[in-house]
């Protein structure tokens, strides 16, 4: 059996980012707060996320679940720069924890990242609105807080686990 080829029409000099934060305020439905990011490739240019998108994440999610909030941390070196910790310790609305050196069954994104997987599984890409539109994948697993609960409740982390819908 021949391999298939899949041929590729020019290089982009454009990147796409994801950061996503699974989370639940005790009586309601399990969330996704994600934020795509996307970079020109440009000599010198940051390839990911920055410490200061981090940032924007947690306002955002501070703002939807409207009060304070417990983030837990993987390792992830730009977690960890002075920045983002001076900016952790200023805001008493954010308690950061931070999970273990390597726990990714911890952390309940990395089961939301598995989810997409399997929804763009096998699918070739010809162009970056491509990804675009596959990145819309996880709007439809926001829209389904069960699976998003069931992401969280499978870290063990949870402490008052998610009531599912009814």
């Amino acid at each position: 059996m021949t391999p298939p080829v899949v041929r590729v029409r020019g290089r982009s000099r454009r990147r796409t980012s994801v950061a996503a934060v699974c989370c639940y305020k005790t009586g309601e439905n399990a969330r996704l707060i994600y934020r795509p990011r996307h970079h020109l490739l440009l000599k010198g240019a940051r390839k990911s996320f920055s410490w200061q998108d981090y940032r924007d994440l947690l306002v955002r999610a501070h703002i939807q679940l409207g009060g304070p909030i417990v983030v837990v941390w993987d390792n992830l070196n730009t977690h960890l720069v002075a920045g983002l910790k001076r900016y952790e310790s200023e805001h008493d609305w954010l308690t950061t924890v931070r999970l273990p050196s390597y726990a990714p069954h911890l952390n309940p994104v990395e089961a939301v990242w598995s989810l997409l997987r399997r929804a763009t599984a096998n699918t070739a890409l010809d162009t970056p609105h491509d990804l675009d539109r596959k990145l819309r994948q996880l709007r439809r697993i926001q829209l389904r807080p069960r699976l998003i609960a069931g992401c969280l409740t499978a870290t063990g982390l949870a402490i008052d686990p998610p009531t599912p819908p009814s």
